[in-house]
């Protein structure tokens, strides 16, 4: 973690300048360090001491975090040298669990080595030197780990290396790393035998946050499924049916009972359209034969009175097309109808795809050679041909976005009466487009950035792309775009493109809306992280919906399908409900202050997330006085609208927009207000939760 990173050149360097000191008794000497409300306090008996004086002192943490326990935890001295225990065990060493509201101390007895400070006492150079030594191989071991977690695979090198030093005892045992790690640096100066001495410690405190405890009659379990890359659609009978990679799916009627479809929707495809689909793509290193086939989506078209289902038949080497298949049921048997795409294609194999007709030129042209497959140039300029997007615009045309990291996302029109390629409609060649995979519109220079998805709600066309890697620590998040076109240009908040035409690391960049990020709320056992390849749709009653799938922080890959309510706030942005669907609305009419007021659970999606460590963000106390003002870990002011649901905070000094609704708490049947926002400002989301236990 960040800390842990930072915390390799402090114990001895930083201690000076990180204190104020706070005396509060003549007789003795006293210095105070607080840290997010855990205050530390370090005094002794005595300000001045003579040679071969015993330094009396006491170390108390009080605990005064709302709603955190601080674990049990050893931590380290780093004193004068010179100054050491009187006998052993006279520098106690360990804190024991410190609840909420509640304190503890240790006492312990220093004196001064005699040839340091001529006149009396122990020698106790040896011990100051042990403890010295294991001060700098803690650092060096922590400066290892740092560094492994940097390179492939670090993280679990780091975890070995933590492992075998703690199986050596050279560390107490330690468990999982707890929530959050706050690091105190008490200091206290005194003189012995006329010289200014320092007594030092370096507290790692282990916080762990309290669970919220539901009753056994108000916890709530849902129907879940697994389905990588979820496609959302609903059928003329209500039902609601999701696709997703490896040709998973399942349908549900309520948005989060789900049953799982698998195995016969798999078994629905025969060997013949198994073998047209896998045509193209070069795929030896897939298993099963449908391991290559990635994210479909899934559009009735009523011109064709067809449900058309366009898939990616993804290879390696960038040899993946975008195939359509079309049934007469949601849940097949599909047919193959053609391909719409091509990509990783050479002077060998130019002529097997469309390309030919859609240029009008036999030979290959130069840029698909020179930015080509022969020199692993192919994704310095075009698309992999994967993760497509098919919609109706308001006018009645047919859309395709589709691409992923390397060449950015793209669009074609379609033609409405076939479904496939719309070949009437000509693209231009240039940075931003070209005449055979269309207009670019995302991404490009391997920014990281895929499974493009765009729908109309409201006004505006928004534009979903998942940021990062899909794995449970590679960074995955949703980020938005909209524009008034379905074919952009697509802008965020702060007017930033999607569009990139050199590389950047743009995971935790302020580019893009970002729903939101890692988070776990109290009653959560796991928190969510990466949450990210979504569909998105409108429903009969207005509502809008995002769906995706999300892993979890307990250390597996393990994924499953979650659904959020999407709101527009009162600039038309998109914020996403803090818990789960399970049916909530905005309320006609609004609400009054005094219905909105009350203490909240807030948790602020903040750009920088250490998603390597699978980091959640966890919620802060927060009161929303009747009055406007707002107290607790953060201060501002909050108002409503009259009339509406919109809601604006001002929180430490970032404007918030967003909507405030009664929802039901994930996972139980409890009801409670919340609020979802964006700052106008930076982008960032905040999630709020009214307290209803305790």
């Amino acid at each position: 973690m960040r800390r842990m990173k930072k915390r390799i050149f402090l114990p001895v360097l930083c201690l000076m300048t990180m204190l104020v000191s706070v005396p509060v008794r003549a007789e003795g000497a006293s210095y105070t360090t607080s840290e997010s409300d855990v205050t530390v306090t370090i005094e002794t008996d005595k300000a001045e001491y003579k040679a071969g004086e015993e330094i009396h002192y006491t170390i108390t943490v009080e605990n005064g975090r709302q709603g955190w326990d601080i674990k049990g935890t050893s931590f380290t001295y780093s004193n004068t040298e010179g100054l050491g225990p009187l006998e052993e065990g006279s520098m106690p060493d360990t804190l024991p669990d410190i609840a909420s509201g509640e304190s503890a101390s240790i006492s312990g007895i220093l004196v001064g080595d005699p040839e340091l400070f001529p006149g009396g006492g122990v020698n106790v150079a040896l011990v100051a030197g042990i403890a010295a030594g294991a001060i700098i191989l803690a650092a060096l071991v922590l400066l290892l780990v740092g560094k492994l977690r940097k390179k492939k695979g670090g993280a679990k090198a780091a975890a070995l290396v933590l492992a075998l030093i703690m199986a050596g005892e050279l560390f107490p045992a330690q468990a999982r790393a707890e929530d959050e790690t706050l690091t105190v640096r008490p200091y206290l100066r005194v003189t012995y035998a006329g010289q200014e001495v320092m007594l030092r410690a370096v507290i790692d405190l282990p916080m762990k946050q309290q669970l919220l405890v539901i009753q056994p009659e108000d916890r709530l379990t849902y129907q879940r499924i697994t389905c990588h890359d979820p496609s959302i659609f609903k059928d003329f009978d209500g039902t609601y049916y999701i696709f997703g990679s490896f040709l998973t799916g399942g349908y549900t009627k309520d948005l989060y009972n789900w049953t799982s479809i698998d195995a016969a929707f798999q078994a629905s495809f025969t060997q013949e359209v198994r073998d047209q689909i896998r045509a193209w793509n070069k795929d030896e290193s897939a298993g099963n034969w449908n391991d290559y086939l990635w994210a479909p989506d899934l559009v009735y078209n009523p011109v064709m009175e067809k449900y058309c289902m366009y898939l990616s038949a993804n290879g390696d080497d960038w040899k993946s097309n975008i195939v359509l298949l079309t049934a007469d049921a949601v849940d097949g048997p599909y047919s193959y109808a053609g391909s719409i795409v091509y990509g990783g294609f050479t002077e060998e194999d130019y002529g097997e795809t469309d390309a030919p007709r859609v240029l009008g030129e036999d030979q290959i042209p130069e840029r698909y050679v020179t930015k080509g497959i022969a020199n692993r140039k192919w994704g310095d300029m075009w698309p992999n041909c994967i993760d497509p997007c098919v919609f109706f615009d308001d006018e009645g045309n047919l859309w395709i976005s589709y691409g992923s990291w390397s060449g950015g996302i793209f669009m074609l029109e379609l033609d409405e009466e076939t479904g496939l390629r719309d070949y009437s409609v000509a693209y231009e060649t240039n940075e931003h487009s070209d005449a055979y995979f269309g207009k670019k519109i995302a991404g490009g220079a391997y920014v990281s950035g895929e499974a493009s998805y765009i729908q109309k709600i409201g006004d505006y066309y928004y534009l979903f792309i998942s940021y990062g890697n899909l794995e449970a620590a590679g960074g995955y998040n949703v980020r938005i775009f909209r524009s008034e076109r379905p074919d952009g240009d697509y802008v965020d908040l702060l007017g930033n493109s999607p569009l990139y035409d050199s590389y950047v690391f743009n995971y935790n960049q302020s580019v893009g809306v970002r729903l939101m990020g890692g988070y776990k709320w109290r009653n959560f056992n796991n928190g969510f992280v990466a949450q990210g390849h979504n569909s998105a749709f409108v429903d009969d009653d207005g509502r809008a919906y995002m769906v995706f799938h999300t892993r979890t922080d307990n250390g597996t890959e393990g994924h499953y399908v979650k659904v959020h309510q999407l709101f527009q706030n009162e600039e038309g942005w998109l914020v996403a409900a803090p818990y789960q669907t399970t049916g909530e609305a905005l309320k006609e009419g609004g609400w009054t202050a005094a219905q909105v007021a009350g203490e909240y659970d807030v948790i602020v999606h903040e750009l920088d997330i250490d998603y390597a460590d699978r980091e959640t963000k966890k919620p802060k106390r927060v009161v929303l006085e009747e009055d406007g003002t707002v107290s607790g870990a953060y201060e501002g002011t909050w108002s409503l609208k009259d009339g509406t649901s919109y809601i604006t905070l001002s929180i430490d000094g970032q404007e918030y927009s967003g909507v405030t609704l009664s929802m039901q708490v994930e996972f139980t049947t409890i009801e409670t207000q919340v609020f979802t926002a964006v700052s106008n400002t930076n982008q960032v989301t905040i999630w709020g939760s009214r307290i209803f236990e305790e």
